[in-house]
């Protein structure tokens, strides 16, 4: 009998641990991951402050894992154990088919879609979400590349997950001063070309059994575009009853709708180098990072 079973003992507190919006766990980092999960603890610095955090990983302190990756090949290798130790999860499994200067260190979309298949195939599809984000115009990718690839990979994707989750570039500082860089045309289109070109993936979604969910741009939600909680209590609560789950609301942004989590990764880490994202900013740094990562450590470098 476990403590969420006995009624004399006190609930046990369950957090969700987020692996990680902050760099790609799965594609880079697993076996680091595995080995802080046999350890049961892992320790990773905050966000902006660098403050030494801990958090702990034995299962019976863990509700559920969401997982967040480009390539969940690596993933799959540990599947067996983790639910052998009694793990529940979830994966964001990202794809977009955009070109290579845009995201020059992911798998071709063909590969990458292979890969959700067999991950949706070990895990389920209600728990491998498809992630087409973001959605960046550019001069070698505009609106008719973005539908034309979303149809091929949801056609390709049908059955094997109900829920894909897509958002418009955000163009933070640190994103533009890139594509000045990368010398890459990008713009923000207009609200109403958002709609439109929002309800046209929308609707193909739903042809293929999928519901599109907008994250943070609610000016698209509507018709066949839903609102999107990429970390939601609620559905994770669903997904895994056996263990109670308290995670109160915990925006990371304006109108995110995500549930309080633990993200145990670290900026500037992720070899994928692509250039719209806001977890990298030292392209120096992430090679540093990744070349003195240890898989043994404590935390994901030092």
């Amino acid at each position: 009998m476990t403590p969420d079973e006995d009624n004399s003992a006190p609930p046990v507190t369950r957090h969700i641990i987020s692996a990680s919006r902050r760099t790609d766990i799965p594609s880079f980092y697993m076996p680091w991951f595995m080995n802080r999960v046999r350890a049961g603890v892992v320790r990773y610095p905050h966000p902006f402050t660098g403050q030494p955090l801990e958090v702990s990983l034995r299962h019976e302190h863990v509700h559920s894992i969401v997982f967040w990756t480009k390539n969940g090949a690596p993933l799959l290798e540990h599947v067996d154990e983790l639910r052998d130790r009694g793990y529940a999860f979830v994966c964001h499994f990202t794809i977009t088919g955009v070109p290579r200067q845009l995201e020059p260190g992911v798998p071709a979309w063909e590969e990458a879609v292979a890969t959700f298949l067999a991950l949706s195939r070990r895990l389920g599809p209600e728990r491998v979400w498809w992630r087409y984000d973001p959605v960046l115009l550019t001069d070698a990718a505009g609106p008719d590349h973005y539908v034309s690839q979303f149809r091929a990979m949801a056609a390709a994707l049908e059955g094997a997950t109900g829920r894909c989750f897509f958002s418009f570039a955000d163009f933070y500082g640190k994103v533009q001063r890139r594509l000045r860089v990368e010398q890459v045309t990008a713009r923000d289109p207009a609200l109403d070309e958002k709609q439109q070109l929002a309800q046209e993936l929308g609707d193909m979604a739903a042809a293929h059994g999928m519901e599109l969910l907008a994250c943070c741009q609610d000016e698209v939600v509507g018709g066949s575009v839903g609102k999107g909680h990429c970390i939601e209590a609620d559905e994770l609560r669903r997904l895994f009853p056996e263990h109670s789950l308290k995670a109160a609301a915990r925006p990371t942004r304006k109108q995110c709708g995500c549930s309080a989590s633990r993200d145990i990764g670290v900026y500037d880490t992720c070899p994928h180098r692509c250039i719209y994202c806001y977890a990298n900013q030292n392209t120096r740094r992430v090679e540093e990072r990744h070349r003195s990562h240890d898989a043994g450590a404590e935390t994901l470098v030092p």
